[in-house]
């Protein structure tokens, strides 16, 4: 799933069980957008996640702060 946002920046999750938004679609911070999942030789579900500016990545430690990460 991208997520793309109106700066330039996309953000990435992938390892998805289901996607609860469509393609197009508007969507707010704080938004349930999928469900964690198993995909490919995981043996849990987890999410993968990526911030990209453009098309390149970007460490996303620059951009997350820590304190407001929930899970």
């Amino acid at each position: 799933l991208l997520v793309k946002h109106s700066n330039g920046f996309v953000t990435a999750y992938a390892h998805n069980s289901k996607l609860l938004v469509k393609k197009g679609a508007k969507v707010r911070q704080g938004e349930v957008i999928a469900q964690a999942g198993k995909s490919g030789d995981v043996d849990k579900p987890q999410v993968h996640f990526e911030i990209r500016r453009g098309d390149r990545p970007v460490d996303p430690k620059r951009y997350i702060d820590s304190a407001s990460v929930s899970l």
